[in-house]
């Protein structure tokens, strides 16, 4: 792969205002815009106090100027990086001096995209990037921050190093059919493809956690009018977000809250009562209802202690998707007497708990990190993508391949090999399509 060698611009700041201000340069002619904008090149990755200058020498801004020549640098191109007063009007016109010196926009991702094809970093690794911004909790930020080290990639290739060795011995049994193949050999061969299989199972593990952290659980709140799944939203959520009052249909929208369990972001959406209603308004927000179920990843019923089972709970239960987690919560068990407990119910889970007073509240907490996904672990998490998660699992179906029916034909036993290292190389990209780059990069920020 190849960069256009062109040069690019952006401001790499978060838009608005702020105290300080970086518009970012990547590609040949940094060192030409250093000259014209700042009056000469900075000294290599020496911070300089430097004015900044328009075309008729009229001064933009006053701030630092930082040169970081290739191929030591963010892209491995030249980079000059102009960090100014966090003003959107100066920021747009030392960025206009720098097109009009011969740079160009540059598009979202493209400084990172451009240091992937330049091997500063691989495809995991870039993905990072963009998780570490965009991380929703501390242990999600150490997630991405692991992988940008580089400690995904690292177990991905120490395991597709694994499979080059096995596939060096089984493809010389297969170049040199005249040699008779030890039994020994054999058991060699699978004694080295079931250490890969467990490693590669302990890196989907670690990988899947990663994808709880990144990606989280969204859990919607359903049941009848006034049955406290405000109350309880307001709970796990620890402070007064929705509405509560003794008024059935209060909540018309879908409210939604995040909260973050043991690092996990658990994103609640409390619902409108549902029942027959003659409301127009309230009509559309049932309606809406059941549009957030149809989206979500788990689902809590709320029932009232005080209160019978209704015919309406039990058609809200037959109408929810089948097999969607499903927790039936009875909450006021503080106005009806009774303890707070969980039990099994069929497939489902039953909770009773006090959204007022939280009594139970926690292990309906601990139930929404098991829906997530969540366990305890001791090595921590990388923040994996799906697509991470899904050429894991392509990997390990091939060398389960490998291990049963084909262990015993070498040209089938190679195939597989090749198949498995093929989708390990599609997470760190090197083996990777274009299109799948261009979606990547797209997601990121301007001037990232």
């Amino acid at each position: 792969m190849s960069v256009r060698p062109d040069t690019i611009a952006a401001v790499a700041t978060a838009p608005g205002r702020g105290g300080i201000g970086i518009v970012r340069v990547s590609g040949p002619l940094a060192p030409l815009l250093a000259r014209e904008i700042v009056g000469r090149v900075p000294e290599a990755r020496l911070a300089i106090r430097a004015r900044f200058r328009d075309g008729d020498g009229a001064l933009l801004d006053e701030g630092i100027a930082l040169f970081f020549p290739a191929p030591r640098s963010y892209t491995g191109e030249d980079v000059l990086e102009l960090q100014g007063h966090g003003g959107p009007v100066v920021l747009h016109e030392i960025l206009r001096r720098c097109v009009a010196l011969g740079a160009r926009l540059a598009e979202p991702g493209e400084f990172t995209r451009r240091a992937f094809l330049n091997g500063r970093l691989d495809l995991a690794q870039a993905e990072a990037v963009a998780d570490l911004i965009d991380a929703a909790s501390a242990e999600a930020a150490r997630g991405a921050a692991r992988s940008l080290g580089g400690e995904f990639s690292e177990r991905i290739e120490a395991i597709v190093a694994a499979l080059t060795q096995l596939r060096l011995h089984v493809e010389a049994c297969i170049d040199f059919p005249e040699e008779e193949i030890d039994p020994a050999d054999r058991r060699r061969q699978q004694e080295a493809l079931a250490a890969i299989r467990a490693d590669l199972a302990t890196l989907q593990a670690r990988a899947a956690q990663g994808a709880v952290l990144r990606e989280g659980l969204t859990v919607v709140l359903v049941g009848r009018p006034n049955v406290g799944k405000s109350s309880l939203l307001n709970r796990l959520a620890g402070e007064e977000l929705a509405i509560v009052t003794p008024v059935a249909g209060t909540t018309r929208d879908a409210i939604r809250a995040t909260v973050i369990l043991s690092g996990v972001p658990v994103h609640l959406v409390d619902t409108a009562g549902l029942r027959a209603t003659g409301d127009e308004v309230e009509r559309i927000g049932i309606a809406r209802s059941w549009e957030a179920v149809a989206k979500a990843g788990a689902v809590m019923l709320i029932r009232d202690a005080v209160q019978p089972e209704r015919d309406e709970e039990r058609e809200i239960l037959a109408r929810l998707p089948a097999g969607l987690p499903r927790a039936i919560v009875t909450n006021k068990i503080d106005l009806a007497g009774l303890a707070a407990g969980t039990e099994p119910h069929g497939a489902d889970r039953d909770f009773r708990l006090s959204a007022k007073t939280g009594e139970g509240v926690e292990a309906l907490r601990q139930w929404l990190l098991e829906v997530a996904g969540w366990r305890p672990s001791g090595e921590g998490a990388f923040l994996a993508r799906e697509r991470h998660l899904v050429a894991l699992q392509a990997a390990a179906g091939h060398l389960a391949s490998a291990a049963g029916p084909h262990a015993q034909v070498f040209e089938l036993f190679a195939e597989d090999l090749r198949l498995a290292q093929k989708a390990l190389g599609a997470i760190t990209g090197e083996v990777t399509a274009d299109d799948l780059l261009g979606h990547i990069f797209s997601r990121f920020c301007i001037g990232k």
